[in-house]
């Protein structure tokens, strides 16, 4: 069962491979298969209904393994179709389970809108004037894992001692991603409850984590933080939006929205010169990330 799961998925990368290069499949292009790199130590296998169950006591039933103890994280809200059973590369198990569920009910509508604008000295800029500071996860870990990487590398390759501290590297980085996914849920999550309708800036991640600034940069995870954002109100009966890549937000004045001229990364508070209002930098562009996301959306007439 498992080796036919695994044609299935290699059946799918390649009927979408062919249908990116004929130009019938949309969206960003799909390269072809490859081998999973000996270097991956995050192993994966799917089980349909025949190959698993769960069994009265709460444990795990797999084909030729047996009843597995499992801590449930939630309520199966129905029978699962699937179970994928995940081994990472700090040697921790997860089961995902595929299930049928029923439509989340929609938050109590308020009144409230807000404009994000992301960054790296303060993680979130809300266009309410409040700022979330940057937790930089990876930063603070950063002395536990150079000298964890640094006893890998005195290690003898293929020794039992090599394998130890892979492990314990993978424990480390484990647990900043662990730690860093838990505040975009904390957050994303705030921010939906409290808001009819949250917009972003449509920020370029792999153009940006080309730059000087890339370990900041994806240390933050925007790209993470956003699709949080536009899932979680697409459950809850929210509005999601992105500004324009292109919007001179940080250059634009959110009073009497005359585009001033370029403002260098120095420069945090600057004067307008139509209006004379001063302007926190990052409040600002919150603000007409704000004005934008709503002139994009649509009113009752569709325009």
């Amino acid at each position: 069962m498992v080796l036919v799961q695994a044609l299935a998925d290699l059946h799918t990368a390649y009927r979408n491979f062919f249908a990116s290069v004929t130009g019938s499949r949309k969206g960003p292009k799909a390269a072809a298969p490859r081998f999973r790199s000996r270097k991956d130590n995050r192993h994966t296998i799917r089980l349909t209904r025949n190959g698993f169950s769960i069994r009265p006591n709460g444990r795990l039933y797999v084909a030729k393994v047996g009843e597995i103890p499992v801590r449930w994280s939630r309520e199966l809200p129905s029978d699962p179709s699937s179970v994928t059973i995940v081994k990472d590369a700090a040697g921790r198990y997860f089961a995902s389970f595929v299930v049928r569920t029923h439509p989340t009910a929609v938050l109590p509508e308020t009144t409230s809108e807000i404009g994000i604008d992301l960054g790296l000295t303060h993680f979130a800029i809300l266009s309410d004037g409040r700022k979330v500071s940057s937790p930089k996860f990876l930063r603070r870990a950063e002395r536990k894992l150079r000298k964890a990487q640094q006893a890998l590398s005195r290690k003898a390759k293929g020794s039992n001692n090599r394998k130890r501290a892979v492990a314990k590297v993978a424990r480390l980085h484990a647990r900043v991603a662990d730690a860093r996914r838990d505040h975009h849920h904390k957050l994303s999550t705030t921010l939906i409850r409290e808001n009819q309708a949250v917009y972003v800036e449509d920020l370029s991640v792999k153009g940006l984590a080309r730059t000087r600034l890339a370990k900041s940069v994806l240390d933050a995870g925007w790209a993470r933080f956003t699709a949080m954002l536009e899932y979680k109100a697409a459950r809850y009966g929210r509005t999601f939006g992105k500004a324009d890549r292109w919007l001179p937000s940080t250059r634009t004045c959110s009073v009497c929205f005359v585009v001033g001229g370029p403002k260098p990364l120095d420069v945090r508070e600057w004067t307008c010169d139509g209006c004379q209002t001063t302007h926190d930098r990052d409040v600002n562009a919150a603000r007409i990330v704000l004005a934008a996301g709503r002139a994009d959306k649509r009113n009752a007439c569709g325009g």
